[in-house]
């Protein structure tokens, strides 16, 4: 092997005019115009070989090592070397790179281009280009195949019941992921590239008739806007394409399980898969889905509906806890009962500081905690949580810094924003408890309610993709609230949301379970079947 190395400098201009052109009959000129672009680098390589020597015939390949699998390169040199001398030589005519694609090629991913911009992009993505001697075309054969981390559980949405895979940083693996889940026909995957130097993948997931009507080519018309120079997250591409870039409210949902994405295709919406990314991008996204859980569906009915009803409170808790506690403890005590505020003012006689300022130095200090714990290695991150713990919740209170009350108030308002599913979500619960909690301080109930009312007025006016970001709440959807604040079960369940198209039964009749019609001791038909029926299955 040999690895090229010109020396003339060039710029962008040049590299540019470059792409743009179609590959040359020459092999020689074809070679230069590659090794000008792409510049002298270790890993990239190129290997020559004589296609039918009687007739000079000659060819090059251009690969970038780590991106490839090598055997699949030495599966196309194989065949090249050793079987093209034995071919005809009407074969060696014009049309060379379709014969050889037809008659040589064992590779199951091979690609005729004309253009140098396709060969470049070919290299650098991990596939091997195949450049003949008198011939104006090229082959692009797929030969991916880098290092890629297993399939592994999902670290920021782990359930108690359900699968245990989760996505990886490989695109093919994520849509592989999903397919197996969804076989279905109808089910497609649209391919489009963003990044002028990255060049990403992206692939738009749906199932055709069960998708709104104008949403895939919404999504797609948003995608096809953006001009960049690099993705390396799903979060680049979630920011370009939100509805309210904005708001503290996610408007789009990014999730690494599997099974969350084949759910939500089923129920009509888009999938977005960005490559090198474990998250995947969903739209549209309500609000509710944020407080949903995957294993709220695994288990049974009333167990998933009593812990998303917790997750609410959760909920409820980390956005005005603190709020009300400053509240009325600065301006409405008269509100708390007597026992209450005599042990609350008992607390804080050695607290220097107004209770506002109390309430922000604690809730910045869990911040600071949490960020740290989150930061450093996961050894080292237990540490700093248990000195942090130690020196908020211990330390603070006998140096008469903060009191008994607000170290509870604080860490139950921790607890329960960690008991929200989506990671995105708590964060910007946590964000809009800041306001709240200043506005309370500052102007007692009155501030209290205009900030509140001002969240969910703003919560009212965003959409998702053009759909309301609180339906099927407001607008009021009855047939849609069987899964919203309760999770009704699956054999109530009939109906697909009114956002999906095409057939809305999603159930057969009559599929709530109910036991045989059977008189104890009395050997009736159905008794009968059901002992076949097991046996047949001991069979």
């Amino acid at each position: 092997m040999s690895t090229s190395s010109p020396n003339t400098k060039i710029n962008q201009a040049e590299i540019n005019d470059l792409l743009k052109r179609e590959f040359h009959f020459r092999l020689d000129e074809n070679v230069a115009m590659i090794q000008k672009i792409i510049r002298p680098s270790v890993d990239f390589h190129n290997r020559e070989l004589i296609l039918h020597e009687e007739r000079d015939l000659k060819g090059i390949c251009f690969y970038t090592e780590g991106l490839v699998n090598t055997g699949h390169i030495e599966k196309i040199l194989k065949s090249l070397m050793i079987f093209s001398p034995q071919i005809e030589g009407n074969l060696l005519g014009p049309h060379l790179a379709e014969k050889l694609k037809i008659h040589l090629m064992l590779n199951t991913g091979v690609k005729i281009i004309s253009k140098v911009q396709q060969g470049v992009d070919a290299i650098l993505s991990g596939d091997t280009l195949l450049l003949l001697d008198r011939c104006e075309k090229a082959l692009v054969v797929s030969t991916k195949g880098w290092d890629a981390r297993a399939v592994a559980e999902p670290e920021t949405e782990a359930v108690v019941r359900g699968p245990r895979d989760g996505f990886t940083e490989d695109i093919r693996t994520n849509t592989a992921h999903v397919r197996r889940r969804i076989r279905d026909p109808l089910l497609t995957f649209d391919s489009m590239v963003i990044g002028t130097k990255t060049k990403t993948d992206i692939n738009i997931g749906y199932i055709q008739g069960t998708v709104k009507e104008g949403l895939v080519e919404e999504v797609k018309k948003r995608l096809q806007r953006i001009e960049i120079d690099a993705v390396l997250e799903s979060g680049y591409i979630e920011e370009l394409i939100e509805d309210a870039p904005l708001s503290p409210f996610p408007t789009v949902l990014c999730t690494e399980r599997p099974d969350k994405v084949a759910s939500v295709l089923l129920e009509g919406r888009v999938a977005i898969f960005v490559d090198n990314t474990p998250f995947v991008l969903i739209v549209p996204t309500f609000f509710w889905q944020f407080i949903q859980a995957s294993d709220d569906y695994y288990n049974r009915y009333w167990v998933g509906t009593f812990f998303r009803i917790i997750r609410y409170i959760a909920f409820l808790i980390s956005l005005v806890l603190p709020s009300i506690y400053v509240m009325l403890v600065s301006f409405h005590q008269e509100m708390i009962p007597t026992t209450l505020a005599f042990t609350i003012a008992s607390g804080r006689e050695v607290v220097p500081f107004p209770v506002l300022v109390e309430a922000l130095v604690m809730e910045i200090a869990f911040e600071l905690m949490r960020e740290a714990g989150l930061r450093m290695p996961k050894p080292i991150g237990s540490a700093v949580s248990i000195v942090g713990s130690l020196v908020v919740g211990q330390a603070a209170v006998q140096a008469g810094i903060v009191s008994p009350f607000m170290v509870i108030v604080v860490a139950l308002t921790g607890i329960a924003s960690f008991a929200i599913p989506n990671y995105a979500a708590s964060f910007s619960i946590r964000v809009l408890r800041f306001p709240l909690l200043i506005a309370s301080g500052t102007l007692g109930l009155l501030g209290f309610a205009v900030v509140f009312f001002a969240i969910v007025i703003h919560a009212l006016s965003i959409r998702s993709f053009g759909e309301p970001y609180l339906a099927p709440a407001t607008p009021f959807v009855p047939s849609d609230q069987k899964d919203i604040v309760i999770r009704t079960p699956w054999w109530s369940m009939k109906q697909r949301p009114q956002l999906a198209q095409g057939d809305p039964q999603r159930l057969g009749d009559d599929q709530m379970p109910s036991p045989p019609k059977a008189t104890p001791g009395t050997n009736n038909d159905k008794t009968k079947k059901s002992k076949k029926t097991r046996m047949w299955r001991r069979d």
